[in-house]
């Protein structure tokens, strides 16, 4: 708790004890008085507690920088895994059955062509 949640809720405290006291003797000065103390605390409270709230926020903030950067590292490093044993996996079939790879090596080059040069009205 900072100093204008502190201040801003006493006060608001003291303008509803002001304006009770307006409503008792009813005296219209004490009321309004008694109003504008709780809008002007209220608003000074809520002006403490979103400043309390970013203090926390950038207090946390390399915390957080480092758990982000921790976990993208661990997933990059599950994506070069499974790259890995991607490319070992198909340098073994290209191993077992070099012109099946040829073939589809050709034909997507082929398709590729037949898209890039296709035939033009």
């Amino acid at each position: 708790m900072n100093k204008d949640e502190f201040q801003g809720g006493a006060r608001y405290v003291g303008g509803k004890v002001e304006k009770a006291v307006g409503d008792t003797v009813s005296s219209r000065d004490w009321q309004v008085d008694g109003v504008v103390d709780q809008v002007a605390g209220g608003a000074q409270n809520l002006y403490g507690r979103a400043k309390s709230a970013i203090e926390d926020a950038v207090d946390g903030a390399p915390e957080l920088a480092d758990k982000i950067g921790s976990e993208a590292r661990e997933a990059g490093d599950r994506a070069a895994d499974a790259a890995r044993r991607a490319a070992s996996i198909a340098q073994a079939s290209a191993k077992d059955a070099p012109v099946l790879w040829a073939l589809g090596a050709a034909a997507i080059g082929y398709g590729i062509a037949w898209f890039v040069h296709g035939q033009r009205d």
